[in-house]
């Protein structure tokens, strides 16, 4: 697809990332530190692309659904690009996060309810104003953007393919970029997605080798980033993964728990969330190295 001509008018050098070794669940691995990008998460790359094309419509406008990074990255790029922003969030959506769409600028509106409720509000408000959609689930823009992430890492190990691609799973925007990358670059790779046991409607449909996923309850998981209960693209997600000859992972909150305290006696601090990737590695064959883990939502610890 290429990129939209706005693109040079949106960017913020997103990408292009550090990859740095660190040592998780008995094994060294390769961390790219998606933490360093403008807005904090892989997100950006999407966000910008589809915002490029939403200038490219003639668009002054666009409404955004999210439970967090999204929906900070979105408000980022939107300032950027002198564009108006709507954010739809869940009620349940930290004021961190709601802070730092406001203090981009976006409009941001809390909606009690599933999530699905969420992304209703937001197509609901588009009828209304007839605003450009940003959706990073359904805009095809957005997975050009999430792709280069693969694309990156290929040129950053100087061609040399990771054992796995270990990425979390909720919405699967990560996951069907990376796929896209991976079809296009014919490389031979394993996807592993990473959901919380605590809701994990696309592992299950996996373990249980159906094609379809169905939704599932949200047990309240501190991996609030992942917790998608019915992913509108659960059935994708499930078999770009399953394409790449990859496997689902489901980790405990106290997985999630210790990968972070791993990460940061190495100067990373992250969220449950984002941790959720490393967790996952204490649950790969020996037989899978060289993997390969992205590190968002967090920053490098102040050192003395």
């Amino acid at each position: 697809m290429g990129l939209p001509a706005a693109f040079d008018r949106v960017t913020l050098g997103e990408g292009n990332t550090p990859v740095e070794p660190i040592r998780l669940g008995g094994r060294s691995v390769m961390a790219k530190l998606e933490f360093e990008s403008p807005s904090g998460s892989f997100k950006d790359r999407g966000a910008a692309v589809v915002l490029a094309a939403a200038l490219d419509t003639g668009a002054s406008d666009v409404v955004v659904d999210s439970s967090g990074n999204a929906g900070v990255a979105f408000a980022t790029y939107a300032a950027h690009a002198g564009l108006g922003c709507e954010v739809f969030v869940p009620a349940s959506t930290s004021l961190a996060k709601v802070g730092s769409m406001s203090e981009r600028g976006a409009v941001v509106h809390a909606v009690k309810g599933a999530r699905e409720a969420v992304a209703a509000a937001a197509i609901a408000r588009v009828e209304e104003t007839h605003a450009f959609y940003a959706s990073h689930v359904w805009n095809p823009w957005f997975f050009e953007g999430t792709k280069r992430y693969v694309y990156e890492l290929v040129e950053q190990l100087a061609g040399r393919l990771p054992g796995a691609l270990v990425l979390p799973a909720g919405n699967g925007t990560l996951v069907l970029g990376a796929f896209r990358a991976i079809r296009e670059l014919d490389l031979d790779v394993p996807i592993v997605a990473v959901q919380s046991e605590l809701c994990a409607p696309i592992a299950s449909a996996f373990a249980a080798g159906r094609e379809h996923v169905t939704p599932v309850a949200d047990s309240g998981t501190t991996a609030v980033g992942i917790a998608i209960a019915a992913p509108p693209r659960g059935d994708e997600v499930l078999a770009a993964v399953r394409a790449t000859g990859g496997w689902f992972v489901t980790v405990s909150d106290d997985d999630l728990a210790g990968a972070a305290a791993e990460l940061s006696a190495q100067g990373y601090i992250v969220e449950p969330t984002a941790a959720a990737p490393a967790a996952a590695l204490a649950y790969l064959g020996a037989d899978v190295d060289a993997a390969v883990v992205p590190l968002a939502s967090g920053r490098r610890a102040l050192r003395a």
